[in-house]
């Protein structure tokens, strides 16, 4: 055996020829200067970004982020689609603040483009991503007039956005009925696209008469424009046409990014209004998709991979379908799995700088050091060198982005020095095993060696030395105690550290814990104690098959006692309680552990694989998987159900099911309906959980046993038999091809006309006959059929056929004007009796159409009526007509009536106000009318209480008045021109009166 002295004096030379070594090799060794060893490459904290520029942007100027963190600190430098951006030329826009990069007074042709920047020290340079600035506008719409739109009632709408030019492209819609801020609702009879903009209206009514105008926003710039107004006239039509849906917003092929939130459109013309239904044709629609918009939106949130496919909408009314199917396709930003990290590494060692990145397209792989492109496909170094040191970065990129990884990369070479990492004093339990590790900072690698005080150890049965120096001893002794020297050495010198090694007692299991058995709700307790050397700490930890209880989250259940052993309390306990549980005593040098089982009996699981076997049209025979007893024998199985129609409640079904059985029948369903199914097991200890539900399965078909209820009618356009019903609801259909049969007669009939109605859900037939007499008596009643039959016809009603239309027009039709905007029309009533009322049209004879006229409706019982809203100064033809149920009758002659000529726009200026006791005298000048404005008559005087609409009115051919006085309060006199066209517009004088008769009321004129 070689004494550790001659090893000692071997390591002592070593080291001096190391000294020579150094002088050779300057800065090489470990031992650098504080600066040295704190230096390193630049980090990037802060990187540009994408930038969009407002046009109108009050701030001018840019801001482009670069910052790293580097020591010494990093210099900057920034590139401008490819070319280094001058700072300092004349004239420039650019100056440099930190790292960021700004721009004053940007200009569109100039400075739009790609940048990145670079950061340099004396370690290599680093370049950041591009980022690219651009500059965002919202134009104004068109001027231009937008032409009226009119539409039948019952007709489908598309009002054109017609959105201005703009970046970016994504803009946000929203309309405004006939001012701001009269939003439209949106509905299910109403959609806007937020792809196109445009306003559509499934089916227009009389309440969408208005003025229409198109907002689009722009969030990147904060900004909104209007469009010009677009009037929307619906035409009356009588009886109001249905028409089958008809898909006029579809959703193009889409491409999602993982991850990504998208929204598919969908909208559809129709009378009625189409019910829009969404599908995936590959599969069921994804969990992460919500329905909105009244079905026109289908949004797909968190998008991944599985999500994509064919996605189908489809437009349903009574009248037909419609259906458009386009594909989602979903790709991938690049993302890093692997991804280069700073590393030091030994002179002359082998290394490979590794990077890989998923995403979709695969991600094409770029590699830069110092800035500068490579040429390597990858980064591998059989032999490093000094050169090979500096800052690398390998970029991942397709065409949906670009990702950066950073790294520096040092090359060094040093003599073994345990200065920052010395070999430690160890503690080991006896008869236990101890690892004494050894970490000099060396390049290239050591050799190690140890000793235990002077004798040099060798690998045997219970002493290992391993490669990376660590000393391992097996079943430690008392005789293992000692002091412990490494020895390290490579080409540039040798080093040792020396540390101890002290054996304590040995931690034991003295009080295990027992396995218990209990119910769900009951409590127990675990004992666990141990005995440990008295110098070292102890602590107990319990797990649960194997993962760590954590006593503070599950308080509710768990609790530790406050004595030195580990007893464990267990409260309230649960299924899930069950399992292997595991008492560790640990001390700081080592561990043992002893288990015990816990048994927690409780209701039963939950079945499983619920599945139908059989099936009739009013029963299903299902079966099941028996789920775990929980230790309990299962008494009994409850079998529920539920049907589209049911609104998410589950129903039990009268089956009762022994708990020894897994297959029973469902009986008493509806025919042709679709069902789902799940089973609850029950024991001596409780319900438990109910199983997954079943395939959604329709029962076989049926003849349908229900009639339509509410069989009626009556009424109508002349010659016309108009029956009414209402329908049967869907879970009474029993079969596909539901429909209604008809069937009437005169009551002195014999024989029963009868007709098919396939509208499943109609409740009206008008049965048309030029020979049928008006106001006759008949016998009507329904049924329903399907592809498997007829059902039972309703109970028989009477109904009387609809009466003729008026057949005679209104005479003695007369009128005056009352005002620039108003008219009174009378005439002498119909003489016959079959009047429900009156309809009165008047439009402008030159101006307007008939199309457009404006309509009054007046009840029978009355002969004149009010015409409002009229132009001033124009010529009107009035028209006067009878209806009743059967439709209009012939119109009156044409009245002609010239409106008056307008009041006068401009207000009396006050020319003078005075106290003249406990009066106040106003004076006013005379309002001279314009040419197309009535002469004035005289004026009209109100004097009110501020805050009230009502009060003293006076009228006056003079230009002054003389009030009294108020003794208290705010009042306000309004002054207006009166004429035959109607009221001028109003001077006001505001009052504040006084109590105190010398003081002087105060005025304000506005």
């Amino acid at each position: 055996i070689i004494s550790v002295w001659e090893h000692f004096a071997s390591l002592l030379i070593h080291s001096l020829a190391f000294l020579t070594q150094f002088v050779i090799y300057p800065g090489l060794v470990c031992l650098l200067s504080a600066d040295e060893a704190t230096g390193y490459g630049p980090v990037f904290e802060e990187q540009p970004v994408d930038t969009i520029y407002p046009e109108e942007s009050p701030e001018a100027k840019i801001t482009m982020s670069c910052r790293a963190r580097a020591n010494p600190p990093a210099t900057y430098k920034w590139i401008m689609e490819d070319m280094e951006i001058d700072l300092n030329a004349q004239g420039s826009h650019y100056s440099l603040v930190g790292g960021n990069l700004v721009i004053s007074n940007p200009i569109k042709t100039k400075h739009v483009g790609q940048y990145f920047c670079l950061a340099t020290n004396m370690y290599g340079t680093v370049i950041s991503r591009e980022a690219s600035v651009q500059f965002g506008y919202l134009d104004l719409f068109s001027s231009e007039e937008r032409e009226s739109v009119l539409v039948k009632e019952g007709q489908g709408a598309v009002l054109l956005c017609a959105p201005p030019p703009h970046y970016p492209g994504t803009l946000s819609f929203r309309w405004i009925l006939n001012e701001f801020p009269t939003f439209i609702p949106l509905d299910k009879r109403r959609f806007v696209s937020q792809i196109t903009g445009n306003l559509y209206i499934s089916k227009v009514d009389s309440s969408d008469s208005g003025n229409y105008s198109c907002i689009a926003s722009s969030q990147s710039i904060s900004k909104s424009v209007f469009s010009n107004y677009i009037p929307l006239v619906p035409l009356a039509e009588r009886p109001i046409r249905k028409y089958p849906a008809d898909l006029k917003v579809k959703f193009p092929d889409t491409t999602a990014l993982v991850g990504q939130n998208i929204t598919l459109e969908c909208f559809a013309l129709g009378n009625p209004v189409p019910e829009i239904r969404w599908k995936k044709l590959d599969g069921q629609l994804p969990p992460n998709h919500e329905v909105r918009m009244a079905g026109a939106h289908l949004h797909l949130y968190n998008v991944q991979f599985e999500d994509g496919g064919s996605y189908q909408c489809e437009a349903v009314n009574s009248r037909g379908k419609d259906y458009h199917a386009a594909r989602v396709s979903v790709e991938a930003f690049p993302e890093w799995m692997e991804h280069i990290s700073s590393t030091e590494k030994d002179l002359s060692s082998d290394y490979t700088m590794s990077c890989v990145a998923s995403g979709k397209p695969e991600p094409r792989i770029r590699w830069l050091k110092n800035g500068e492109l490579s040429d390597r496909k990858e980064m591998r170094f059989s032999s490093l060198t000094f050169d090979d040191s500096g800052m690398y970065q390998c970029i991942a990129e397709n065409h949906h982005g670009v990702i950066y990884a950073n790294a520096e990369l040092r090359v060094h070479v040093c003599a073994p020095t345990f200065e920052h990492n010395p070999v430690k004093r160890v503690l080991a339990p006896k008869n236990g095993r101890v690892v004494i590790q050894c970490r000099p900072k060396a390049a290239p690698k050591p050799t190690f060696s140890w000793s235990k005080d002077t004798e040099l150890l060798y690998n045997s049965t219970r002493v290992f030395i391993w490669e990376d120096g660590s000393l391992e001893i097996l079943n430690v002794t008392r005789a293992d105690e000692g002091r412990y020297t490494c020895f390290a050495e490579n080409d540039r010198g040798k080093a040792n550290s020396t540390g101890s090694l002290l054996v304590t007692e040995s931690t034991k299991i003295t009080m295990a814990p027992s396995n218990a058995d209990v119910k769900v709700g009951e409590n127990t307790r675990m004992q666990c104690a141990a005995s440990h050397d008295p110098s070292l700490d102890i602590t107990f930890i319990w797990s649960l098959d194997g993962r760590v209880i954590d006593l503070h989250k599950d308080s509710q259940h768990y609790e530790r006692t406050l004595d030195t052993v580990g007893k464990l309390c267990l409260s309230i306990l649960q299924l899930k309680h069950a399992g292997r549980y595991t008492c560790t005593a640990q001390t700081p040098i080592d561990n043992v552990t002893a288990s015990a089982h816990l048994v927690v009996r409780g209701p039963p699981g939950a079945p499983g694989g619920v599945r139908v076997m059989n099936k009739t049209d009013k029963s299903v025979t299902l079966q099941w998987s028996r789920g775990a007893d929980n230790h309990n024998p299962i008494s009994k199985y409850t079998i529920q159900y539920r049907d589209s129609f049911s609104k998410e409640v589950w129903k039990n079904a009268t089956t009762y099911v022994e708990g020894n059985t897994e297959m029973a029948t469902v009986v008493d369903l509806f025919p042709w309906i679709e069902y789902e199914f799940r089973v609850i097991a029950t024991s001596a200890l409780g319900t438990g959980e109910p199983s997954s539900p079943s395939p959604k399965d329709k029962t076989l078909e049926a003849i349908p046993v229900v009639a339509p209820s509410d069989v009626g009618g009556g009424g109508g356009s002349s010659r016309e038999l108009t029956i009414t019903w209402t329908p049967v609801q869907p879970q009474y259909y029993y079969g596909p091809n539901f429909g209604y049969i008809v069937a009437f007669k005169p009551q002195d009939g014999h024989e029963w006309s009868k007709v098919t109605v396939a509208d499943p859900q109609a409740k009206r037939y008008v049965h048309k006959d030029p020979s049928i007499p008006p106001s006759t008596e008949f016998q009507v009643k329904v049924k329903a059929f399907n592809s498997k039959g007829e059902g039972p016809f309703s109970l028989t009603a009477i109904i009387y056929s609809a009466q003729d239309a008026p057949s005679e027009a209104p005479v003695s039709v007369d009128g005056r004007a009352l005002s620039a905007t108003e008219a009174i029309v009378w005439w002498l009533p119909l003489s016959q009796s079959n009047i429900d009322g009156y309809q009165v049209k008047y439009w402008r004879n030159q101006e307007d159409s008939e199309g457009r006229a404006q309509r009054v409706v007046v009840p029978g019982s009355e002969n004149h009526t009010r015409l409002e809203s009229m132009k001033p100064d124009s010529h009107y033809l009035i028209e006067v007509r009878g209806y009743n149920s059967a439709g209009y009758g012939p119109a009156s002659e044409h009245l002609q009536i010239h409106t008056k000529k307008a009041p006068p726009s401009r207000p009396p200026r006050i020319a003078g106000k005075k106290l003249k006791g406990r009066k106040v005298n106003i004076v006013w000048e005379h309002v001279e009318p314009l040419a197309n404005e009535a002469p004035v008559d005289g004026y009209k005087v109100l004097c009110r209480q501020q805050g009230h609409s009502t009060g003293t009115l006076y009228t006056t051919g003079k230009q002054s008045i003389d009030l009294l006085l108020p003794t208290d309060g705010n009042y306000v006199v309004e002054v207006r021109a009166h004429t035959e066209g109607g009221d001028g517009a109003v001077a006001q004088v505001n009052i504040t009166g006084n109590r105190q008769t010398h003081l002087s009321p105060s005025f304000t004129i506005l």
